[in-house]
């Protein structure tokens, strides 16, 4: 359930392969990378790019175009962001358009993950808009609602957010907790809120924490 994530700006092609050979030393789902390390060779794990990162203020066009533009290069999964702003003015309808035109773009079969930066939204307007936003995505087409880039200054993942967006969307929807996933503690009381997937930078020290059965 763990995408190993690399998308920091100043990352290298070799920081890349690097982190793809730690993903799979550690035999995790997914390797999550920035679109200009595509094509790339992700083994015996998925690879998972970001559309639209980190603010979201692209073009729905633009979005859709980088996700098609990874999905021919060999991506299994996008991991796109909405235009926060939109939700946040509460015009959930753009939020709406904005994932069906990624989705439209993909493809039925490839995952497409939905960025809502929970903590931005739980700030600026409250529960309603983590729960509306996360609705609306579902229904557009995300396979999986997402709480966070990960690069927003309001924060990442938190338990509240997952319990919001895991009680906004059908049981087949999946929930991915990301953004400051520190511990094994941490993962562990996400899990227990309702995540499926888990974004983690620091993927082996999270793991280390579990038992090994």
């Amino acid at each position: 359930m763990v995408d190993h994530t690399l998308l920091a700006p100043e990352a290298t092609r070799d920081d890349a392969l690097a982190c793809v050979a730690e993903a799979v030393d550690l035999g995790v789902l997914a390797v999550c990378l920035s679109p200009s390390m595509l094509p790339i060779d992700t083994g015996s794990v998925r690879s998972c790019v970001v559309a639209g990162f980190p603010s979201g203020k692209h073009h729905s066009l633009v979005k859709a175009s980088e996700a098609r533009l990874a999905v021919d290069s060999g991506a299994r999964e996008i991991d796109m962001v909405i235009d926060v702003g939109a939700a946040v003015a509460g015009l959930y309808d753009e939020v709406f358009a904005d994932v069906l035109t990624v989705r439209e773009a993909i493809g039925a079969e490839v995952v497409l993950k939905v960025i809502i930066e929970s903590a931005a939204l739980l700030a600026a307007v409250g529960p309603e808009a983590v729960t509306e936003t996360s609705r609306r995505a579902a229904q557009a087409g995300a396979s999986l609602v997402k709480t966070s880039t990960g690069f927003h200054p309001a924060g990442g993942a938190s338990v509240q957010a997952v319990e919001l967006m895991r009680a906004a969307v059908p049981s087949h929807v999946g929930v991915k907790a990301s953004g400051g996933i520190r511990t094994a503690e941490a993962a562990a009381d996400l899990i227990a809120a309702g995540a499926t997937r888990l974004g983690l930078s620091r993927s082996r020290d999270v793991l280390a924490g579990f038992p090994d059965d």
